[in-house]
């Protein structure tokens, strides 16, 4: 047991980093990063930012790749991008403003992309959607496809049956930091915004997590959801 509390202190020690944090922060856009452009994200010397990684990497909370003259760091996990978003759910909106209240909307609070899934207000909007249309169905913290909702991910162009393969989460709740409530994460998740992105429902937003819902996203979301964005 002691061991585990001084692994746990050691990791809460590492995500409480000002600098590290920054470059959490930043790394949950989904894409990965050179040591410098994270350096310049928390506002450090590439030098330290080398060093503040390398205690991530050992911590496995962040992974390198090399490709040719460069290092790019990413996640470890999905699991571990989880956490990190997580945890921006516990950040009061400030001391004038009530708990209760949410952030004053912008693009990002309305539908940004959270690690590899859908977030915001959108985000949580058509998980609630799922949930409501009897396509999903929430047990012990799991998301679970209902038999209809098999036939509904597959009208989309979702194949359930390759997605339960991936060695991964396949559908859990993740808390929305901007909303407060849950959105869908897991391989589900990553999947909805793959096949919206690629049917172009939605668009990026550039330099940004921000993404936004075309003329022809809102027309299909109402089509398979009857839910209006």
């Amino acid at each position: 047991m002691e061991e585990f509390e001084n692994k746990f202190s050691e990791i809460a020690s590492l995500l409480g980093d000002k600098s590290r944090s920054a470059m959490l922060w930043c790394l949950l856009d989904g894409r990965a990063y050179t040591a410098m452009e994270l350096s310049i994200c928390a506002n450090v010397s590439a030098q330290a930012a080398s060093n503040h990684l390398k205690k991530l990497i050992d911590a496995n909370i962040v992974q390198v790749e090399k490709q040719g003259r460069h290092r790019y760091y990413r996640y470890a996990s999905s699991e571990v991008a989880q956490v990190i978003e997580s945890m921006a759910s516990l950040v009061s909106v400030g001391k004038k403003v009530k708990k209760t209240k949410k952030p004053e909307q912008s693009d990002i609070t309305y539908a940004r992309t959270c690690y590899d899934h859908l977030a915001g207000e959108v985000g949580v909007k058509i998980t609630d959607a799922l949930l409501a249309n009897g396509i999903i169905k929430l047990f012990e913290k799991t998301y679970k496809v209902t038999s209809s909702g098999k036939s509904w991910f597959d009208s989309v162009g979702i194949d359930i049956d390759q997605i339960i393969l991936q060695k991964r989460s396949f559908a859990h709740p993740c808390m929305d930091w901007s909303e407060r409530r849950y959105h869908i994460a897991g391989a589900i998740g990553a999947s909805l915004l793959t096949i919206m992105i690629e049917k172009d429902w939605i668009r990026k937003i550039k330099n940004s997590r921000g993404v936004v819902f075309t003329a022809t996203g809102r027309a299909e979301v109402k089509k398979y959801l009857d839910l209006e964005i």
